[in-house]
């Protein structure tokens, strides 16, 4: 028989103990499913008991609500479901769910609630071109918006400014009615949304027309030197090679670039991404990072990530048949 293994957790209240095994002890379910180790909770102490390998993974993982508690946030289904399979994997739990960007103007605390986000928060603060490329979903243009908002409210820049290319759907800025605003307002939708989430619309109103926020289509870019600013430039896996090299010399002084961006998702017609490309040019390169984001980072409904893990099984499957036929022998 192999040794058995015990530890204990020690709970301040009866608050502490229901934000941490969840109502109706509902978090508590969930771990209980994933390890095979023993656990029982009474009162304020949750005791556990098993192999060793198990107990220190449920041991970690409660103290890692412990912490998230106590930095004054809930954890809910999803983050418990996000921390189990971290640990399960084996993987660190560094960083998330404790790293706080920036507050709603309703005062809920926006946070990094992935290993991968906070890696990519960690990136926007410490350099000046960030590049985040990854799936729907895990928070680059929310998380970029966020920063951008933070650094304009404590006067690290004076500006903020908001970039898309304008391909999508067949469509061109010239046939679309209106004026410039009208046109590009459709393109610039998801940023919109991201920013409410931020500021009220009276105080965005505000900032768009004294300049201290800006929105416009990539090609307005061009001939620019952006001194002072935070420019996020989103959708970038439909920038050509010529127009990300374009964006990226526009950059100024006290500037920070952030490109977001799916490289699985481009619509350019000749399918050729500047995204794609820029990592092999500009990898190594002092002051750049580049942030991979995946599936395990997905904050939307959890049947997203799924929807992403079954495209990349279906490319997997095509790939191997192409490979396959590749190395058939000709007849």
């Amino acid at each position: 028989m192999s040794e058995k293994a015990s530890a204990e957790i020690r709970l301040r209240d009866n608050t502490e103990s229901t934000a941490i095994l969840g109502e109706y002890n509902r978090n508590l379910k969930e771990i209980e499913k994933a390890f095979s180790a023993q656990i029982v909770a009474r009162g304020e102490t949750v005791h556990i008991e098993g192999e060793p390998g198990e107990v220190e993974k449920v041991r970690s993982l409660f103290e890692k609500l412990l912490d998230i508690v106590e930095s004054n946030h809930i954890p809910s289904a999803t983050d418990v479901r996000y921390l189990i399979s971290q640990i399960r994997s084996g993987n660190s739990i560094e960083g998330a769910l404790s790293d706080v960007v920036r507050v709603t103007h309703w005062g809920e605390e926006i946070r990094a609630k992935t290993v991968g986000q906070h890696r990519y928060v960690q990136a926007m603060r410490e350099n000046d071109i960030v590049f985040s490329i990854g799936p729907a979903g895990t928070g680059k243009t929310y998380l970029a918006v966020a920063m951008a908002i933070d650094y304009l409210k404590k006067e690290k820049v004076k500006r903020i400014i908001l970039t898309r290319p304008a391909v999508e759907a067949g469509e061109e800025l010239g046939f679309l009615p209106g004026d410039i605003q009208a046109k590009v307002s459709p393109y610039l939708r998801p940023l919109y949304d991201a920013i409410f989430d931020m500021i009220p619309a009276t105080e965005f109103e505000k900032l768009t027309e004294h300049g201290r926020i800006e929105m416009a289509p990539l090609a307005f870019m061009r001939g620019r030197t952006l001194n002072n600013s935070f420019v996020i430039l989103d959708e970038a896996q439909n920038t050509t090679s010529i127009q990300m090299k374009m964006f990226l010399t526009r950059l100024g002084f006290n500037s920070k670039a952030v490109i977001t961006g799916d490289v699985t998702q481009v619509d350019l017609e000749d399918g050729v991404s500047g995204l794609a490309s820029v990592h092999a040019i500009l990898s190594g390169v002092r002051g750049i990072s580049f942030v991979n984001l995946n599936k395990a980072d997905v904050v939307r409904h959890p049947l997203v990530a799924r929807i992403i893990e079954a495209y990349e099984q279906d490319e997997e499957r095509k790939a191997r048949a192409r490979n396959a036929q590749q190395a058939a022998p000709h007849s």
